[in-house]
This record gives C-alpha cells, structure tokens and sequence, in this order.
C-alpha cells in the first residue's frame, strides 16, 4: 500500500473516479462529499493524505484545509480545482495546503504529488518520534542508534565484552570505532579500571616506544624522570591504540613481544615490567593488504585480531541518520542558546539522501553549521551545506534503443566498481565483499586502470 488518501469533493462521479484510479495504483482510498463529513473522517480514522476539491458546497476547500491546519496539522492536505489562479492557489497555501493542482489534469501528476505528501508525512512523524526519543534517551554509552546494524553492533560488543582477548575495530573515517571501544570498556569487568587512548599517527615516531612503554631517567635527552608508558598508565584498565595500521614497522616487533609476554622493557631500561591490560587496536585502513605487502607483521595482525569488530558506515543505518542528527540538534542548541526544535521533512530527506563518506563527523560538523546559520526554529534544506543540499544520488543506466550509446563490458565494470568504491568511501575492503570478488582480485583490476592513466582508480 502506497498510502491511506481521503477524497473530499462534493461531485460523487469525481469521488468514485478518483477511488478507482487511486485505488489501482495502490492507495487505500476513502471518499466524503462533504467538507464536514471528511472533517468527522478524519476524526474517526487515520489518513496519510488528503485531496480535497476547492470549490464545494457549504464549507469549500479553503475553510476545510483551515480546520484540518487547526485540528490535524500532521496530514498533508492536496488541493484540486477546475478555477485555479494565483490567487486561489496562494489561499490555498496559506490556508495550510500542501500541494494545489488545477483541473484538467493527468492522474499521474496526482500519484507524483500523492506519493510526495506520503513521503513529507512519514518523515515528518518521524523526525517527532526521533525529537521525542531523543530527550528521553539515556544511553549507556555516546554510542546512539537504533537501526539492525546497530544493534547487531551492541549485542556483538555484549557477547566479546567478558573475554580477555584483544580486539581490532575497523570501519572508515569518522564511525566512532573509539566510542565502540569505550563502550566495550564499560560493558567489560575492568569498568572500574582506566580507559586510556592514544593515536598512533599522531604521536612521531621517535616518540611513540616512550609513549608506550615508558622510558627510565637519562635514557634520551630531556628525559630527566622515569615515564611509566601508556602500557603501565592503563593497569586494570583498557588500552585503545588507533589507527594501529600506521604503527612504524621498528616498533612492530616490540609490540608483539610486549602482548605475548605481557611486560614491557621500559626505553633505556634493563627489566621488563609486568602489565596487566586489555588491549583494543583499531584501524581505518586495508590492515590485510599492509600484511601481504610487508608493511605489516602477520604475526602482529594475528595476535590484535583474536576477534574482529567493524563499525558500520552512516550510510548503512537508515534512520539512525536523523536520530543523531536531533541529538546533534539538542547539544548544539544547548550550547548556542538557540531555539531550534529540530529538522522539517524536506531537510530530513536531504540528509537520508546523502552518502555522508565523512560519516558522524561529517553529520555533526553538518549540523553544527545549519544551527549556526538558521533563522528559523528548524533546520531547513536551505540551512544544510552545499554538498548535502545539492546532492543528487547517482544511478547506472542500462535502457537505451540507440546503439550508439552502448558500451563495452569493461567500461561498464569500470563504472560500476568506480560507483561502489564511492559508495563506501574508498574502503576496498568492504566494496570487494559487494562485488562479490577476492580482494586481490580487486587490487589487480585497480592497478591495472591506475597504470592505463585513470588517476580515479589510484591507490596512492
């Protein structure tokens, strides 16, 4: 069913014309001959939509969209009319109307404004739904959402959280594979020990054996104290390391010994020092790949991928899009003394529209933005950045009659693996799972188009 839609007009063969065509096309269709029974309709059962003609007896279209503004503002109201002028189509937007279309007219443009109305409704209940759930929510974590991939997500960190194993998170750029990581802290038994964080490719590497391990007095210039190291600063507790990937292939070794042995050599020490930690790595990059090219150990790999987690993009969690996108409305209305409630439904579709590569930093940066800007006590499309506003998804075609618009079947592989590729924001990794070939397989056809002179399949 493609929607619930009231016919209001007072001509019965336009009602039981209009219930025929709509009801073929698959919209459950009711119909009243008057103003004032629709109004009494409306009050008796749910509609998705209403179609109303202007010009009727007693109460005409224009009172009628005026009370259902007053009494039922969530139903969109379609206004029809054999008069229609600008002056009757502006009264009919004033009076609260959603769309207006003139008569005669093509069945099809009714179903296209139908099926508009539809979607402004459903996004609308919605984003009241995310609004409500939002001011309620009290999460365990900072982890939000409530979408399968989520869930799937939740329940997984519940079963590996009571395992003393080492665990590797992967997901792209801007997931939250740190917010899973302190969630999977929390849910475990060392919640009341130290959950301590460090970005490998921030910290150079000159400094990074220090920062981890510790160094003693005099080991190196300016090292006038002993330095406990990360591994010692997090006992009883957690150790996350980002973007593990990066790690310099010097240190590589020394980690894999400190995991296996579970001490540490302090930088210019003579002992090794017991610890007592539980290690989380994650990474952002194709972490095989590095393992068959020699940038990274396999016995390192092995031992921090004893369970592997991955953190599901943005673009693959439906509605969770708008849930973090209220919640992001909230903090930052919060923050800015502003009073905006929340998103209208046409921004609402431009979000779930949008691919979001950036992930939830790309959303909150996103929000942040249109709360600063907005005038109004909503965000709409015109607060979103120009990348969201203007998005239009793109889509392979196949059909055409012309023979000249064909191609080969390797320009059209190229085009579909280059659309999935962006699709999951570079990860070659997940878009080889989607193709349904062997990741080397993958590497091999890149390569190849690279080395052709095609700067769009680069894998620098």
């Amino acid at each position: 069913m493609r929607g619930r839609v009231l016919v209001v007009d007072d001509d019965h063969s336009m009602c039981d014309a209009l219930k025929d065509d709509l009801t073929r096309r698959d919209f459950s269709t009711q119909t009243r001959t008057s103003a004032t029974a629709a109004l009494e309709a409306l009050e008796m059962a749910e509609f998705d939509v209403v179609v109303t003609d202007l010009n009727m007896n007693g109460m005409n279209g224009i009172e009628f969209c005026e009370h259902t503004q007053a009494n039922r503002p969530d139903i969109p109201v379609i206004v029809i009319t054999g008069f229609g002028s600008f002056d009757s189509a502006v009264a009919a937007i004033r009076a609260g109307a959603y769309d207006f279309i003139t008569k005669p007219f093509d069945v099809e443009t009714l179903v296209l404004a139908l099926d508009r109305a539809v979607q402004h409704r459903t996004l609308r209940d919605e984003v009241k739904r995310l609004r409500e759930t939002v001011s309620t929510l009290r999460p365990p974590s900072d982890i939000i959402g409530e979408s399968h991939a989520m869930k799937k997500l939740f329940g997984f960190l519940h079963q590996v959280a009571g395992a003393e194993v080492t665990v590797l998170i992967t997901g792209e750029t801007g997931t939250g594979k740190e917010l899973a990581a302190r969630l999977l802290h929390r849910l475990s038994c060392r919640c009341n020990g130290p959950f301590v964080a460090l970005d490998a490719a921030a910290v150079p590497e000159t400094l990074l054996e220090s920062q981890l391990f510790g160094h003693v007095r005099g080991a190196f210039t300016d090292a006038k104290t002993d330095h406990r190291g990360l591994f010692m600063e997090a006992s009883g507790g957690t150790l996350f390391l980002d973007e593990i990937g990066n790690l310099p292939q010097a240190l590589q070794p020394k980690l894999l010994r400190a995991i296996q042995e579970r001490r540490v050599r302090p930088l210019g020490g003579n002992t090794e020092i017991p610890f007592d930690v539980r290690l989380v790595t994650a990474t952002n990059s194709d972490i095989e790949r590095a393992v068959e090219e020699g940038r990274f150990r396999s016995d390192l790999y092995f031992r921090l991928n004893v369970v592997h987690v991955e953190v599901p993009p943005l673009r693959e969690r439906g509605n969770d899009i708008l849930l973090l996108a209220q919640h992001f409305v909230s903090e930052c209305t919060a923050r800015m003394n502003k009073p905006v409630r929340g998103l209208t439904p046409s921004a609402a579709g431009k979000l779930l529209s949008y691919g979001w590569p950036g992930n939830i930093r790309e959303l909150q940066n996103c929000i942040e933005r249109a709360v600063a800007l907005t005038g109004f006590d909503e965000l709409t499309v015109e607060d979103l950045p120009e990348r969201v506003r203007d998005h239009k998804p793109s889509h392979l075609v196949f059909a055409t009659d012309d023979p000249g618009r064909f191609t080969t079947l390797e320009d059209l592989e190229r085009r579909y693996i280059l659309r999935v590729l962006s699709a999951v924001g570079g990860n070659k990794v997940t878009a080889a799972r989607i193709l349904g070939v062997d990741r080397k397989t993958l590497y091999r056809k890149l390569d190849r188009w690279a080395e052709g002179g095609d700067r769009r399949f680069s894998q620098d």
